[in-house]
């Protein structure tokens, strides 16, 4: 059975919709993995949770992948919470990126099952567009912890690279991998992301340099 994920913080700092919006998730979560992130679902929980119709459109005004969205962001902040617990300084990059992803995927656990159910419905980033937001906001809360700091285009390319290997890595630990196997095969597709990405900077660079980019600030470099 799907178990609740921690809270993000105390309730004190939620918002209201965010505090309708986990209660709404915590009463859907143990019927997910059997009846899937679907709107039947979703009604029967907001029933369970006493919602009313304006608090479900409070809480999740796009529906089920609201839903799914903080069931995700929820797992990212379980994961910066477990490696500020953690001393990850003295590693160097690739492995700080490599706790950051097991961190993640550690916080995910309990619910494997509903993480199997969201990847049919859209994880992957080919399913959706909100799919694509989501794994990025992952890369972003990995790179993050981390400690990457940069503000030009690295910080996309990063962010884009691993991204862009989460959905293979939730495919492959979907399938109960030994945490050896796990390890392996995490380590694999990250050098592959950063020897991609090493290749990328020799050529983005250059064209970054003269030609009119949006920066962090909202200014451009004509």
């Amino acid at each position: 059975m799907a178990k609740p994920l921690k809270p993000s913080g105390s309730v004190m700092t939620q918002t209201p919709s965010e505090v309708l919006r986990f209660r709404w998730l915590d009463a859907m979560l143990p019927d997910v993995p059997f009846d899937g992130w679907t709107e039947a679902t979703a009604a029967r929980a907001a029933k369970q949770a006493g919602l009313s119709e304006g608090e479900q459109a409070l809480a999740a005004p796009n529906g089920v992948p609201d839903l799914i969205d903080a069931f995700f962001d929820r797992a990212g902040q379980a994961a910066r919470e477990a490696l500020a617990d953690q001393d990850i300084s003295a590693l160097k990059t690739p492995a700080r990126v490599k706790a950051g992803v097991l961190a993640w995927l550690a916080a995910l656990e309990p619910n494997r099952e509903a993480v199997r159910r969201a990847a049919v419905r859209g994880l992957l980033p080919w399913g959706a567009a909100s799919a694509v937001q989501r794994t990025w906001r992952i890369a972003d809360m990995v790179w993050d912890e981390a400690g990457d700091t940069s503000e030009d285009y690295n910080r996309y390319s990063k962010r884009g690279l691993l991204a862009a290997v989460i959905p293979p890595i939730i495919m492959y630990w979907l399938d109960q991998p030994s945490d050896e196997q796990l390890d392996t095969y995490i380590d694999r597709r990250l050098s592959l992301a950063s020897g991609i990405g090493r290749n990328l900077g020799r050529i983005a660079k250059p064209l970054l340099d003269v030609l009119p980019v949006s920066r962090p600030n909202g200014s451009t470099k004509a």
